[in-house]
């Protein structure tokens, strides 16, 4: 008789175990996220996604005035120059977004380049950063997308920053100066497959 009884208790412990553990796993993985190791994206997402809008962007130049209409509807890379002054990390980051879009072979068509000029600067200074770059759009947005883009730093904008934009004008991942185009290109390329517009 005592002996029925144990395993009644013990069966009643299994019972209560199986419904609280998966409970306590969940709470525990809901406060602590960085211990799930199934992440695929390299980048950082920016959650929520910031939304701009076309209008929020003019051209930096004549060639990118007269180009605007590129931006809508394609993924942008985006490379950010915040200060008055592009130096080597900056430069970097300008000419790997270049290899980077030439690697995506037939989704090509589907992204655009653009350098975010956050500062005034003298377009003939500015000329010597992208040189010869023929298809580099260069945009100056307006205060709201400065500040936008300085709230997900929460510090300083660094040189060599990089940013993903999808087709609707949300900024939705960063990565940080030295980043790694082939990283870069595994996130966009994910995200090309899924995505329906763009």
């Amino acid at each position: 008789m005592q002996n029925q009884k144990n395993k009644n208790h013990i069966l009643i412990l299994v019972i209560f175990g199986m419904s609280v553990i998966p409970f306590l796993i969940a709470w525990g993985l809901k406060e602590h996220p960085q211990l799930l190791k199934g992440q695929t994206n390299h980048g950082q997402l920016i959650t929520p996604p910031l939304t701009t809008e076309r209008s929020d962007l003019t051209g930096f130049d004549r060639f990118s005035t007269d180009n605007m209409s590129e931006l809508t509807g394609h993924w942008l890379l985006v490379n950010v120059i915040p200060n008055g002054d592009c130096n080597e990390s900056c430069i970097e980051a300008i000419h790997k977004t270049k290899q980077l879009r030439l690697m995506l072979n037939k989704e090509l068509t589907r992204t655009r380049r653009i350098v975010m000029v956050l500062k005034d600067v003298a377009p003939e200074t500015a000329s010597k950063w992208w040189e010869d770059d023929q298809t580099l759009l260069r945009v100056k947005p307006n205060d709201a997308v400065i500040k936008k883009i300085a709230a997900i730093r929460q510090s300083n904008i660094p040189d060599g920053m990089l940013l993903l934009m999808d087709p609707l004008g949300n900024l939705m991942m960063q990565y940080e100066p030295g980043f790694d185009p082939y990283n870069v290109k595994s996130d966009l390329m994910h995200l090309l497959r899924i995505s329906q517009i763009g």
